[in-house]
Protein backbone atom coordinates (compact mmCIF):
# COMPACT_ATOMS: atom_id res chain seq x y z
CA UNK A 1 0.00 0.00 0.00
CA UNK A 2 2.86 2.33 0.85
CA UNK A 3 4.34 1.90 -2.61
CA UNK A 4 1.02 2.82 -4.17
CA UNK A 5 0.83 6.01 -2.13
CA UNK A 6 4.36 6.96 -3.12
CA UNK A 7 3.57 6.36 -6.78
CA UNK A 8 0.43 8.46 -6.54
CA UNK A 9 2.37 11.21 -4.81
CA UNK A 10 5.09 11.19 -7.45
CA UNK A 11 2.49 11.32 -10.18
CA UNK A 12 0.71 14.17 -8.44
CA UNK A 13 3.99 16.04 -7.93
CA UNK A 14 4.86 15.59 -11.59
CA UNK A 15 1.54 16.98 -12.68
CA UNK A 16 1.95 19.97 -10.37
CA UNK A 17 5.50 20.66 -11.55
CA UNK A 18 4.45 20.41 -15.17
CA UNK A 19 1.64 22.84 -14.53
CA UNK A 20 3.96 25.24 -12.71
CA UNK A 21 6.44 25.13 -15.58
CA UNK A 22 3.66 25.80 -18.05
CA UNK A 23 2.39 28.73 -15.98
CA UNK A 24 5.92 30.12 -15.65
CA UNK A 25 6.40 29.84 -19.39
CA UNK A 26 3.12 31.64 -19.96
CA UNK A 27 4.15 34.37 -17.55
CA UNK A 28 7.55 34.77 -19.20
CA UNK A 29 5.92 34.77 -22.61
CA UNK A 30 3.43 37.37 -21.46
CA UNK A 31 6.23 39.50 -20.03
CA UNK A 32 8.22 39.23 -23.24
CA UNK A 33 5.13 39.99 -25.26
CA UNK A 34 4.79 43.26 -23.40
CA UNK A 35 8.36 44.24 -24.22
CA UNK A 36 9.13 46.26 -27.30
CA UNK A 37 11.25 44.47 -29.92
CA UNK A 38 14.81 45.63 -30.63
CA UNK A 39 17.61 44.36 -32.82
CA UNK A 40 20.36 45.24 -30.33
CA UNK A 41 20.49 46.15 -26.67
CA UNK A 42 23.73 47.62 -25.30
CA UNK A 43 23.74 47.33 -21.50
CA UNK A 44 25.90 48.13 -18.45
CA UNK A 45 27.76 50.96 -20.19
CA UNK A 46 28.82 54.41 -19.10
CA UNK A 47 26.82 56.15 -21.83
CA UNK A 48 27.96 59.64 -22.86
CA UNK A 49 25.13 60.79 -25.11
CA UNK A 50 26.72 64.10 -26.23
CA UNK A 51 23.26 65.61 -26.48
CA UNK A 52 22.68 69.28 -25.70
CA UNK A 53 22.46 68.54 -21.98
CA UNK A 54 25.55 66.27 -22.03
CA UNK A 55 23.40 63.55 -20.47
CA UNK A 56 25.24 60.64 -18.87
CA UNK A 57 23.87 57.24 -17.85
CA UNK A 58 25.88 54.92 -15.62
CA UNK A 59 25.06 52.11 -15.92
CA UNK A 60 23.35 53.02 -19.13
CA UNK A 61 21.94 51.31 -22.17
CA UNK A 62 21.03 51.80 -25.82
CA UNK A 63 18.23 50.10 -27.73
CA UNK A 64 18.61 49.85 -31.51
CA UNK A 65 16.18 48.80 -34.23
CA UNK A 66 16.45 49.04 -38.02
CA UNK A 67 19.71 50.96 -37.76
CA UNK A 68 18.30 53.68 -35.52
CA UNK A 69 18.39 54.41 -31.81
CA UNK A 70 15.11 53.55 -30.11
CA UNK A 71 16.01 54.69 -26.62
CA UNK A 72 18.85 55.73 -24.34
CA UNK A 73 18.68 55.55 -20.58
CA UNK A 74 19.39 53.57 -17.41
CA UNK A 75 20.40 50.00 -18.12
CA UNK A 76 17.86 48.41 -15.76
CA UNK A 77 15.02 50.42 -17.26
CA UNK A 78 15.80 49.59 -20.89
CA UNK A 79 16.43 45.92 -20.08
CA UNK A 80 12.88 45.70 -18.73
CA UNK A 81 11.43 47.62 -21.63
CA UNK A 82 13.02 45.91 -24.62
CA UNK A 83 13.33 42.34 -25.87
CA UNK A 84 16.35 42.22 -28.14
CA UNK A 85 17.66 39.68 -30.63
CA UNK A 86 21.22 40.53 -29.57
CA UNK A 87 22.72 41.98 -26.41
CA UNK A 88 26.12 43.60 -25.95
CA UNK A 89 27.38 43.86 -22.39
CA UNK A 90 29.50 47.02 -22.26
CA UNK A 91 30.56 46.70 -18.64
CA UNK A 92 33.86 48.57 -18.14
CA UNK A 93 33.41 50.68 -21.28
CA UNK A 94 32.35 54.18 -22.24
CA UNK A 95 29.80 54.15 -25.05
CA UNK A 96 29.61 57.38 -27.04
CA UNK A 97 28.77 58.58 -30.55
CA UNK A 98 31.22 57.61 -33.26
CA UNK A 99 33.90 60.22 -33.86
CA UNK A 100 33.54 62.55 -36.85
CA UNK A 101 36.67 63.55 -38.78
CA UNK A 102 35.78 66.77 -40.59
CA UNK A 103 38.81 66.98 -42.89
CA UNK A 104 41.11 64.46 -44.49
CA UNK A 105 42.46 63.06 -47.76
CA UNK A 106 41.86 59.38 -47.13
CA UNK A 107 43.59 57.77 -50.11
CA UNK A 108 46.82 59.56 -49.21
CA UNK A 109 47.43 56.80 -46.67
CA UNK A 110 49.36 55.20 -49.53
CA UNK A 111 51.70 58.22 -49.56
CA UNK A 112 52.23 58.15 -45.80
CA UNK A 113 55.70 59.32 -44.81
CA UNK A 114 57.19 59.87 -48.27
CA UNK A 115 58.19 63.39 -47.19
CA UNK A 116 58.21 64.99 -43.76
CA UNK A 117 59.53 68.01 -41.88
CA UNK A 118 58.82 70.49 -44.68
CA UNK A 119 56.62 73.60 -45.04
CA UNK A 120 53.31 73.10 -46.83
CA UNK A 121 54.27 74.65 -50.18
CA UNK A 122 57.47 72.61 -50.57
CA UNK A 123 55.86 69.44 -49.26
CA UNK A 124 53.12 69.76 -51.89
CA UNK A 125 55.06 70.96 -54.93
CA UNK A 126 58.26 68.96 -54.48
CA UNK A 127 56.84 65.65 -53.26
CA UNK A 128 53.07 65.18 -53.10
CA UNK A 129 52.00 66.61 -56.46
CA UNK A 130 54.72 64.65 -58.36
CA UNK A 131 53.88 61.42 -56.53
CA UNK A 132 50.19 61.88 -57.24
CA UNK A 133 50.76 62.63 -60.91
CA UNK A 134 52.57 59.32 -61.34
CA UNK A 135 50.45 57.05 -59.16
CA UNK A 136 46.93 58.22 -58.45
CA UNK A 137 44.32 56.13 -60.26
CA UNK A 138 40.92 54.63 -59.44
CA UNK A 139 42.66 51.57 -57.99
CA UNK A 140 45.02 53.73 -55.92
CA UNK A 141 42.11 55.69 -54.46
CA UNK A 142 40.07 52.57 -53.75
CA UNK A 143 42.92 50.74 -51.99
CA UNK A 144 44.09 53.86 -50.16
CA UNK A 145 40.59 54.63 -48.91
CA UNK A 146 40.17 51.05 -47.71
CA UNK A 147 43.39 51.44 -45.70
CA UNK A 148 42.09 54.72 -44.27
CA UNK A 149 38.73 53.13 -43.48
CA UNK A 150 40.44 50.30 -41.63
CA UNK A 151 42.46 52.78 -39.57
CA UNK A 152 39.43 54.91 -38.81
CA UNK A 153 37.21 51.99 -37.82
CA UNK A 154 39.86 50.65 -35.45
CA UNK A 155 40.23 54.16 -33.97
CA UNK A 156 36.53 54.84 -33.40
CA UNK A 157 35.84 57.21 -36.33
CA UNK A 158 32.51 56.43 -37.96
CA UNK A 159 32.10 59.44 -40.27
CA UNK A 160 34.55 61.61 -42.18
CA UNK A 161 34.87 64.32 -44.81
CA UNK A 162 37.28 63.69 -47.67
CA UNK A 163 38.86 65.83 -50.39
CA UNK A 164 40.63 63.99 -53.18
CA UNK A 165 40.42 62.53 -56.70
CA UNK A 166 38.35 59.67 -58.14
CA UNK A 167 35.91 60.11 -55.26
CA UNK A 168 33.47 57.67 -56.82
CA UNK A 169 36.08 54.99 -56.15
CA UNK A 170 36.56 56.32 -52.64
CA UNK A 171 32.80 55.91 -52.26
CA UNK A 172 33.07 52.25 -53.29
CA UNK A 173 35.57 51.72 -50.49
CA UNK A 174 33.41 53.54 -47.95
CA UNK A 175 30.39 51.49 -48.98
CA UNK A 176 32.35 48.27 -48.50
CA UNK A 177 33.69 49.37 -45.12
CA UNK A 178 30.27 50.42 -43.84
CA UNK A 179 31.39 53.92 -42.78
CA UNK A 180 29.61 57.23 -43.30
CA UNK A 181 31.33 59.92 -45.38
CA UNK A 182 31.05 63.25 -47.17
CA UNK A 183 33.29 62.80 -50.20
CA UNK A 184 34.48 65.91 -52.01
CA UNK A 185 35.78 65.70 -55.56
CA UNK A 186 38.66 68.16 -56.02
CA UNK A 187 38.40 71.22 -58.28
CA UNK A 188 41.80 72.76 -59.08
CA UNK A 189 43.16 74.89 -61.91
CA UNK A 190 45.76 72.53 -63.28
CA UNK A 191 45.59 69.01 -64.69
CA UNK A 192 45.14 66.29 -62.06
CA UNK A 193 44.86 62.51 -62.36
CA UNK A 194 41.12 62.29 -63.00
CA UNK A 195 40.41 65.45 -65.01
CA UNK A 196 42.41 68.08 -66.85
CA UNK A 197 40.29 71.24 -66.72
CA UNK A 198 37.07 72.73 -65.41
CA UNK A 199 34.73 71.29 -68.10
CA UNK A 200 36.16 67.82 -67.48
CA UNK A 201 35.72 68.26 -63.73
CA UNK A 202 32.10 69.30 -64.14
CA UNK A 203 31.47 66.34 -66.45
CA UNK A 204 33.00 64.01 -63.85
CA UNK A 205 30.83 65.55 -61.14
CA UNK A 206 27.66 64.93 -63.10
CA UNK A 207 28.21 61.18 -63.14
CA UNK A 208 29.59 61.09 -59.60
CA UNK A 209 26.63 62.90 -58.07
CA UNK A 210 24.13 60.92 -60.10
CA UNK A 211 25.60 57.64 -58.86
CA UNK A 212 25.91 58.42 -55.15
CA UNK A 213 23.41 61.13 -54.27
CA UNK A 214 20.74 59.68 -52.01
CA UNK A 215 22.95 56.93 -50.62
CA UNK A 216 22.13 56.42 -46.92
CA UNK A 217 25.76 56.78 -45.80
CA UNK A 218 27.61 58.53 -48.63
CA UNK A 219 27.20 62.21 -49.50
CA UNK A 220 28.90 63.46 -52.68
CA UNK A 221 30.43 66.93 -52.37
CA UNK A 222 32.35 69.50 -54.42
CA UNK A 223 35.80 70.41 -53.13
CA UNK A 224 37.61 73.43 -54.61
CA UNK A 225 41.15 73.07 -53.31
CA UNK A 226 41.68 76.69 -52.19
CA UNK A 227 41.48 80.31 -53.23
CA UNK A 228 45.08 80.24 -54.43
CA UNK A 229 44.61 77.23 -56.74
CA UNK A 230 41.12 78.03 -58.03
CA UNK A 231 40.08 80.99 -60.17
CA UNK A 232 36.92 82.99 -59.67
CA UNK A 233 35.38 81.07 -62.58
CA UNK A 234 36.12 77.74 -60.90
CA UNK A 235 34.90 78.85 -57.49
CA UNK A 236 31.60 80.14 -58.88
CA UNK A 237 31.14 76.99 -60.94
CA UNK A 238 31.49 75.00 -57.71
CA UNK A 239 28.95 77.22 -55.98
CA UNK A 240 26.42 76.88 -58.79
CA UNK A 241 26.85 73.11 -58.98
CA UNK A 242 26.50 72.67 -55.23
CA UNK A 243 23.36 74.81 -55.06
CA UNK A 244 21.72 73.10 -58.04
CA UNK A 245 22.47 69.59 -56.72
CA UNK A 246 22.07 70.38 -53.03
CA UNK A 247 25.50 68.99 -52.12
CA UNK A 248 28.10 70.26 -49.60
CA UNK A 249 31.25 72.24 -50.41
CA UNK A 250 34.65 71.47 -48.84
CA UNK A 251 37.58 73.90 -49.15
CA UNK A 252 40.97 74.75 -47.62
CA UNK A 253 40.90 78.28 -46.24
CA UNK A 254 43.44 80.54 -44.53
CA UNK A 255 45.76 77.66 -43.69
CA UNK A 256 49.08 79.53 -43.94
CA UNK A 257 50.33 83.09 -43.61
CA UNK A 258 51.65 82.88 -47.17
CA UNK A 259 48.13 82.27 -48.48
CA UNK A 260 47.27 85.93 -47.79
CA UNK A 261 49.46 86.97 -50.70
CA UNK A 262 48.25 84.25 -53.05
CA UNK A 263 44.48 84.46 -53.60
CA UNK A 264 43.47 85.34 -57.13
CA UNK A 265 41.96 88.63 -56.05
CA UNK A 266 43.06 92.05 -54.86
CA UNK A 267 46.62 91.80 -53.47
CA UNK A 268 46.57 91.41 -49.70
CA UNK A 269 42.84 90.74 -49.60
CA UNK A 270 41.75 88.09 -47.11
CA UNK A 271 40.76 84.83 -48.83
CA UNK A 272 37.59 84.84 -46.72
CA UNK A 273 36.69 88.33 -47.92
CA UNK A 274 37.56 87.28 -51.47
CA UNK A 275 35.09 84.39 -51.34
CA UNK A 276 32.41 86.60 -49.84
CA UNK A 277 32.97 89.38 -52.40
CA UNK A 278 32.60 87.07 -55.41
CA UNK A 279 29.42 85.51 -54.01
CA UNK A 280 30.89 82.11 -53.21
CA UNK A 281 28.97 81.95 -49.92
CA UNK A 282 25.68 83.13 -51.40
CA UNK A 283 22.51 81.11 -51.12
CA UNK A 284 20.31 80.16 -54.06
CA UNK A 285 17.52 82.32 -55.45
CA UNK A 286 14.96 80.52 -53.30
CA UNK A 287 17.05 80.99 -50.14
CA UNK A 288 18.58 77.52 -49.94
CA UNK A 289 22.10 77.08 -48.63
CA UNK A 290 24.40 74.07 -48.67
CA UNK A 291 26.89 73.09 -45.98
CA UNK A 292 30.30 74.71 -46.53
CA UNK A 293 33.21 73.34 -44.52
CA UNK A 294 36.44 75.35 -44.50
CA UNK A 295 39.48 73.47 -43.30
CA UNK A 296 42.13 75.08 -41.07
CA UNK A 297 41.19 78.77 -40.68
CA UNK A 298 44.53 79.35 -38.97
CA UNK A 299 45.01 82.96 -40.03
CA UNK A 300 41.46 84.24 -39.78
CA UNK A 301 41.10 87.61 -38.09
CA UNK A 302 38.04 89.06 -36.39
CA UNK A 303 36.56 90.27 -39.69
CA UNK A 304 37.06 86.84 -41.26
CA UNK A 305 35.33 85.17 -38.34
CA UNK A 306 32.41 87.57 -38.59
CA UNK A 307 31.96 86.67 -42.27
CA UNK A 308 32.22 82.96 -41.54
CA UNK A 309 29.51 83.29 -38.89
CA UNK A 310 27.34 85.51 -41.08
CA UNK A 311 27.30 82.98 -43.90
CA UNK A 312 27.04 79.89 -41.70
CA UNK A 313 30.36 78.45 -42.86
CA UNK A 314 31.61 75.60 -40.65
CA UNK A 315 35.27 75.24 -39.73
CA UNK A 316 37.48 72.19 -39.43
CA UNK A 317 40.31 72.50 -36.91
CA UNK A 318 43.34 70.31 -37.69
CA UNK A 319 45.76 70.95 -34.82
CA UNK A 320 48.34 68.26 -35.59
CA UNK A 321 48.65 69.23 -39.24
CA UNK A 322 48.96 72.90 -38.37
CA UNK A 323 51.73 72.11 -35.88
CA UNK A 324 53.62 69.62 -38.06
CA UNK A 325 53.66 71.93 -41.08
CA UNK A 326 54.31 74.97 -38.85
CA UNK A 327 51.29 76.65 -40.43
CA UNK A 328 50.34 78.45 -37.24
CA UNK A 329 47.84 78.19 -34.38
CA UNK A 330 44.16 78.64 -35.10
CA UNK A 331 42.36 80.72 -32.49
CA UNK A 332 39.79 78.05 -31.70
CA UNK A 333 39.13 79.65 -28.34
CA UNK A 334 37.69 82.62 -30.24
CA UNK A 335 35.68 80.29 -32.49
CA UNK A 336 34.10 78.71 -29.46
CA UNK A 337 33.48 82.00 -27.66
CA UNK A 338 31.93 83.62 -30.75
CA UNK A 339 29.63 80.68 -31.46
CA UNK A 340 31.14 79.48 -34.74
CA UNK A 341 30.33 76.00 -35.97
CA UNK A 342 33.44 73.85 -35.84
CA UNK A 343 34.67 70.30 -35.63
CA UNK A 344 37.96 68.46 -35.50
CA UNK A 345 39.95 66.90 -38.33
CA UNK A 346 43.21 65.07 -38.84
CA UNK A 347 44.09 66.30 -42.34
CA UNK A 348 45.74 63.87 -44.75
CA UNK A 349 47.98 61.03 -43.57
CA UNK A 350 50.72 61.55 -46.16
CA UNK A 351 52.86 63.87 -44.08
CA UNK A 352 50.73 66.72 -42.82
CA UNK A 353 49.80 64.49 -39.90
CA UNK A 354 50.62 60.87 -40.82
CA UNK A 355 47.61 59.32 -39.09
CA UNK A 356 43.83 59.56 -38.80
CA UNK A 357 43.70 59.42 -35.02
CA UNK A 358 40.83 61.50 -33.64
CA UNK A 359 41.76 60.82 -30.02
CA UNK A 360 45.05 62.60 -30.67
CA UNK A 361 43.18 65.40 -32.46
CA UNK A 362 41.11 66.02 -29.31
CA UNK A 363 44.15 65.92 -27.06
CA UNK A 364 46.31 68.23 -29.20
CA UNK A 365 43.47 70.68 -29.87
CA UNK A 366 42.99 71.25 -26.18
CA UNK A 367 46.63 71.53 -25.22
CA UNK A 368 47.52 73.75 -28.18
CA UNK A 369 44.73 76.17 -27.28
CA UNK A 370 45.77 76.26 -23.62
CA UNK A 371 49.44 76.95 -24.23
CA UNK A 372 48.79 79.50 -26.98
CA UNK A 373 46.43 81.43 -24.71
CA UNK A 374 48.49 80.72 -21.60
CA UNK A 375 45.21 79.73 -19.98
CA UNK A 376 44.54 76.12 -18.88
CA UNK A 377 40.79 76.73 -18.62
CA UNK A 378 40.07 77.28 -22.32
CA UNK A 379 38.55 74.49 -24.42
CA UNK A 380 37.77 72.10 -21.55
CA UNK A 381 37.59 68.40 -22.28
CA UNK A 382 33.81 68.32 -22.62
CA UNK A 383 33.99 70.90 -25.42
CA UNK A 384 36.62 68.84 -27.23
CA UNK A 385 34.59 65.63 -27.10
CA UNK A 386 31.63 67.60 -28.43
CA UNK A 387 33.80 68.95 -31.27
CA UNK A 388 34.76 65.39 -32.21
CA UNK A 389 31.15 64.16 -32.18
CA UNK A 390 28.14 66.49 -32.26
CA UNK A 391 30.18 69.47 -33.49
CA UNK A 392 31.64 67.50 -36.37
CA UNK A 393 28.22 66.19 -37.34
CA UNK A 394 26.82 69.71 -37.33
CA UNK A 395 29.72 71.00 -39.42
CA UNK A 396 29.09 68.36 -42.10
CA UNK A 397 25.35 68.94 -42.15
CA UNK A 398 24.67 65.55 -40.57
CA UNK A 399 23.47 66.58 -37.12
CA UNK A 400 19.93 65.34 -37.73
CA UNK A 401 21.34 61.86 -38.30
CA UNK A 402 24.40 61.48 -36.09
CA UNK A 403 26.68 63.13 -33.53
CA UNK A 404 24.72 62.30 -30.39
CA UNK A 405 23.00 59.26 -28.94
CA UNK A 406 19.33 60.21 -29.05
CA UNK A 407 16.14 58.40 -30.11
CA UNK A 408 15.54 58.66 -33.83
CA UNK A 409 19.18 59.17 -34.81
CA UNK A 410 21.25 56.61 -36.67
CA UNK A 411 22.96 54.06 -34.46
CA UNK A 412 26.55 55.20 -35.01
CA UNK A 413 28.42 54.57 -31.76
CA UNK A 414 31.57 53.12 -30.27
CA UNK A 415 32.70 51.35 -27.10
CA UNK A 416 35.94 52.48 -25.43
CA UNK A 417 37.56 50.15 -22.91
CA UNK A 418 38.55 52.06 -19.78
CA UNK A 419 39.74 49.12 -17.72
CA UNK A 420 43.37 49.95 -18.45
CA UNK A 421 46.33 51.18 -16.37
CA UNK A 422 46.67 54.38 -18.41
CA UNK A 423 43.04 55.26 -17.66
CA UNK A 424 42.24 53.95 -14.19
CA UNK A 425 41.12 55.32 -11.86
CA UNK A 426 39.11 58.14 -13.37
CA UNK A 427 36.49 60.63 -12.31
CA UNK A 428 35.41 62.62 -15.36
CA UNK A 429 34.35 60.82 -18.53
CA UNK A 430 35.30 63.70 -20.83
CA UNK A 431 38.80 64.28 -19.47
CA UNK A 432 39.32 60.51 -19.64
CA UNK A 433 38.41 60.43 -23.33
CA UNK A 434 40.59 63.44 -24.19
CA UNK A 435 43.65 63.09 -21.97
CA UNK A 436 43.89 59.39 -21.08
CA UNK A 437 42.13 57.14 -23.57
CA UNK A 438 43.83 56.06 -26.80
CA UNK A 439 42.47 54.99 -30.16
CA UNK A 440 43.65 51.48 -29.32
CA UNK A 441 41.13 51.43 -26.45
CA UNK A 442 38.26 51.29 -28.95
CA UNK A 443 36.91 47.74 -28.89
CA UNK A 444 33.65 47.86 -30.84
CA UNK A 445 32.12 50.09 -33.52
CA UNK A 446 28.65 50.27 -35.03
CA UNK A 447 27.32 52.33 -37.95
CA UNK A 448 23.60 52.23 -38.69
CA UNK A 449 23.44 49.54 -36.03
CA UNK A 450 25.78 47.32 -38.03
CA UNK A 451 28.92 46.14 -36.27
CA UNK A 452 32.12 47.17 -38.04
CA UNK A 453 34.54 46.26 -35.24
CA UNK A 454 34.01 43.42 -32.78
CA UNK A 455 36.40 42.95 -29.85
CA UNK A 456 39.04 44.95 -31.79
CA UNK A 457 38.67 42.79 -34.93
CA UNK A 458 37.36 44.31 -38.20
CA UNK A 459 34.11 42.76 -39.37
CA UNK A 460 33.60 44.33 -42.80
CA UNK A 461 37.20 44.56 -44.02
CA UNK A 462 40.00 42.06 -44.64
CA UNK A 463 42.89 43.60 -42.71
CA UNK A 464 45.57 41.29 -44.11
CA UNK A 465 44.58 41.93 -47.74
CA UNK A 466 44.43 45.70 -47.21
CA UNK A 467 47.88 45.85 -45.62
CA UNK A 468 49.32 43.66 -48.37
CA UNK A 469 47.93 45.99 -51.05
CA UNK A 470 49.38 48.98 -49.19
CA UNK A 471 52.85 47.43 -49.17
CA UNK A 472 52.67 46.84 -52.92
CA UNK A 473 51.61 50.41 -53.55
CA UNK A 474 54.53 51.71 -51.53
CA UNK A 475 56.94 49.80 -53.78
CA UNK A 476 55.27 51.29 -56.87
CA UNK A 477 55.34 54.83 -55.46
CA UNK A 478 59.02 54.60 -54.53
CA UNK A 479 59.90 53.17 -57.94
CA UNK A 480 58.03 55.96 -59.73
CA UNK A 481 59.80 58.65 -57.75
CA UNK A 482 63.22 57.05 -58.25
CA UNK A 483 62.72 56.86 -62.00
CA UNK A 484 61.98 60.58 -62.10
CA UNK A 485 65.37 61.52 -60.66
Amino acid sequence: MTGGKDLSFRLFRGVVLTALVAVAALLVGAALAKKEPADLLVVNALVATMDEKFSLFDPGALAVRSGKILAVGPSAELSKRYASRATYDAHGAIVLPGLVNTHTHAAMTLLRGIADDLPLDRWLTEHIFPAEAKNVSPEFVYDGTLLAALEMIEGGTTAFADMYYFESDAARAVEKAGLRAVLGETFIDFPVPDHKDLPATLAFMKGYVQRWKGHPRITPAAAPHSTYTCSKETLLAVRDLALSEGIPILIHLRETRKELAEPRSTPGESPVLHLASIGFFDHSADGRRVPIVAAHGVWMDEKDRALVKQYGVALSHNPESNMKLASGIADVTAWQKEGLVWGLGTDGPAGSNNDLNMFEAMDFAGKLAKVSREDPTVLPARVLVAAATSGGARALGLSEKIGSLEPGKQADFIAVDVQNPHVQPFEDVYSTLVYSAKSSDVTDVWVDGKRLLAARRPVTLDERAILSAAAKWRQRVRASLSSAK
